[in-house]
């Protein structure tokens, strides 16, 4: 079983690169499952239900978001029936929408788990905690258990993954829009990378507009951040998983931008 995730899609530049590429990654590799991490993709903060509903139109399965969920305030018109979208699980209970989803694929059930770290975040619930709480009622279901972990530091990432690590699928970390080199999978069989990058922008500062983040370092004081224009990029990592365990065989790191170019 194969599984493409694709990381922050980030506004308009994010969502063009998702409309021109995922359907030739889904032709190429032929996943079973498609997710996509939609949490920066209405103008670099939140999402749209149209946003939404266009990922799914283009091939993904399901999406997932993070700490800018609640940026763009048309989300609690239709958080509550979008099933194929899921929040951080470990947001307190009375948080509209749903922390995981479970997709059926032919015979496959695959758990999709959204999480959110703590360490330099808004205080939330525990996510270890939360995610134990989850795996004990999707594992009677499924041994496919895929994890979106949006977390700020890699200590907290890797510490998810050895966690979890024999007990899902992979743990796939979000949120600081830089693609690390570290996918490898874990000695129990979850695969495992700290970041998977961004979709969007690629002359940037994590998809937004230089200047402003510069002048922001030089004189401490606020400015508006605007996604950036010019050249763009895709990142995202393949998974292949053991058809019997759910365990991860193979986990692979993927980048389309004008210097690394997609090749069909």
């Amino acid at each position: 079983m194969k599984l493409l995730f694709i990381g922050d899609v980030v506004g308009k530049p994010g969502r063009q690169m998702v409309d021109e590429y995922l359907p030739k990654l889904k032709k190429k590799h032929k996943p079973a499952v498609t997710i996509v991490n939609g949490e920066n993709a209405a103008g670099g903060k939140g999402i749209t239900e149209k946003i939404y509903k266009g990922f799914l139109e283009k091939g993904a399965q399901a999406v997932t978001l993070g700490n800018h969920t609640w940026d763009n305030k048309e989300i609690f018109e239709f958080i509550d029936h979008a099933s194929s979208m899921i929040r951080p699980a470990n947001y307190p209970e009375e948080t509209p929408g749903q922390g995981y989803t479970i997709i059926k694929v032919n015979e496959l059930e695959i758990a999709v788990v959204n999480l959110i770290g703590r360490t330099f975040m808004q205080p939330n619930d525990c996510p270890f905690k939360k995610v134990d709480s989850i795996l004990k009622e999707v594992e009677k279901r499924t041994s496919y258990i895929f994890v979106d972990f949006h977390a700020e530091t890699t200590s907290e990432k890797q510490a998810m993954g050895w966690f979890l690590d024999g007990r899902v699928t992979a743990v796939a970390g979000t949120h600081t829009h830089v693609q690390t080199a570290d996918n490898r999978i874990l000695p129990k069989g979850t695969g495992y990378i700290s970041d998977v990058g961004m979709t969007g922008p690629m002359d940037g500062i994590l998809g937004m507009e230089k200047e402003n983040i510069i002048n922001k370092f030089l004189t401490s004081l606020p400015v508006r951040f605007e996604v950036a224009d010019g050249r763009e990029q895709l990142n995202g990592i393949l998974i292949e998983a053991d058809s019997k365990t759910g365990k991860t065989k193979k986990i692979e790191r993927l980048q389309i931008s004008e210097d690394q170019p997609f090749f069909e």
